[in-house]
């Protein structure tokens, strides 16, 4: 059956010098139609049948398969291995023709299985990313190192039919090589080892919101790759980031962040130094009028009342000199104390402030602008828009309500302030 064609033409008194030529051609047109009309027939039935029933099932796995295209995939090997099985019987042995038509399909047939793995690597993938343990799991890193090796074995296969050695020969001559091939791999390997350390140390994972100043990155993760890993940031670009530098070099993570149900605000609002002074019993009057201090004011009030009425059984001068020391060694209250415990209380029952995270009003070291008022407190609400509003909201209520304890916010002045005083 080799020779079918060959003679064939050998008796229909074609030339003998022609005939092994003319054969291989008409072998490879015949072969080329063959698969043509089997990979067609097949695509149209087999798969086209497969598909439809799949779609049809309730099973989410086999969905998987059709996105990632295996049942192509997997159809592409039809053609080399029927170019393996035909060329014999349609193209004489001695025909160069012959020769080149099996290294043709062995090559393209040890590349079409690595792809067709490839796919398969990615269901798995695909399928073990959905369940909650495989968060953490540097799939992805160790799944393009695989697939590294993958069409590393494809390849050499490939050099091997095309040189007509065996790979083993191949094979022992990388030896030779492996300095070369860590000096072009040595990115993919600290890739590989940064990927195996951030997964250990569960220090990142997709979906997590990311800083790093010197590449430019501050937003979510969304890929963590062998060589890199993707950012996407706020402004809907993406960074793209080298995988080992994540370990060689400091990042901040949002995540335990999120985790926590808080999110920190940390502000200041300066006060004008020479506005803060000691309350009149006029002026606290006036305050008890504010819900949010009635309690701070009642135990502030008894409280001053029982030290000054010690300190003045402790005076033993005239009347003159004792008025004047009273005045001088007397506890009251002052106006920056009162506004702090206020925000404080206004904190305390505020529905956005998270009651079970730190929550304090402090004041910082004075400086040449003012006496700084620092709120540390957390939201319990973790989005960014609605974080920015409670704060600002927050903020606003402060401001204004500082003049309402006769103290002043210290800004430096601007021209307009200038108008003012011609």
């Amino acid at each position: 059956m080799k020779v079918l064609i060959s003679d064939w033409l050998l008796h229909q008194g074609l030339s003998s010098d022609y005939i092994l030529m003319i054969s291989a051609i008409i072998g490879v047109l015949l072969i080329t139609l063959l698969i043509s009309f089997t990979y067609y027939l097949t695509k149209k039935t087999v798969l086209s049948s497969l598909n439809k029933w799949i779609s049809a099932t309730a099973n989410l796995w086999d969905d998987v398969l059709l996105e990632h295209k295996v049942f192509p995939h997997l159809l592409l090997l039809l053609p080399p291995i029927l170019i393996l099985y035909l060329t014999p019987h349609f193209i004489h042995f001695d025909s160069p023709l012959h020769g080149l038509m099996i290294t043709f399909a062995e090559v393209a047939l040890s590349f079409q299985v690595a792809r067709s793995l490839s796919s398969l690597l990615n269901v798995a993938k695909n399928i073990v990313d959905k369940k909650e343990k495989a968060k953490h799991l540097p799939l992805n890193a160790s799944l393009q190192v695989v697939k590294l090796l993958v069409y590393l074995v494809a390849t050499i296969f490939a050099i091997s039919f095309i040189v007509d050695r065996s790979p083993l020969y191949l094979l022992s001559g990388l030896g030779a090589l492996t300095a070369v091939l860590l000096l072009v791999f040595q990115d993919t390997i600290k890739g590989l080892v940064a990927s195996i350390q951030i997964s250990a140390n569960r220090m990142l994972t997709p979906g997590d919101w990311i800083e790093l100043p010197k590449y430019g990155a501050d937003g979510d993760v969304i890929e963590i790759g062998l060589n890199t890993v993707k950012v996407r940031n706020f402004d809907n670009t993406v960074t793209t980031v080298p995988t080992y530098a994540l370990i060689s070099e400091s990042f901040k993570n949002w995540r335990d962040m999120f985790d926590s149900g808080g999110r920190r605000i940390k502000r200041s609002i300066i006060i004008d130094i020479s506005s803060i002074h000691f309350y009149q019993s006029s002026e606290l009057e006036k305050l008890a009028e504010v819900k949010l201090l009635k309690n701070y004011l009642s135990q502030k009030q008894q409280a001053i009342g029982l030290h000054n009425e010690i300190e003045s059984k402790n005076i033993n001068s005239n009347v003159q000199s004792a008025s004047t020391i009273s005045q001088l060694n007397v506890r009251q209250l002052t106006n920056i104390g009162t506004f702090r415990a206020y925000i404080e209380a206004y904190l305390k029952q505020h529905d956005k402030v998270h009651q079970q995270m730190t929550c304090m009003v402090r004041q910082l070291e004075a400086t040449s602008s003012g006496l700084p008022l620092e709120l540390y407190f957390f939201s319990n609400d973790q989005n960014w828009v609605n974080y920015e509003e409670i704060q600002a909201d927050i903020f606003d209520h402060l401001f204004a309500m500082v003049p309402y304890f006769d103290l002043r916010v210290f800004q430096h002045p601007s021209g307009h302030d200038w108008q003012q005083r011609k």
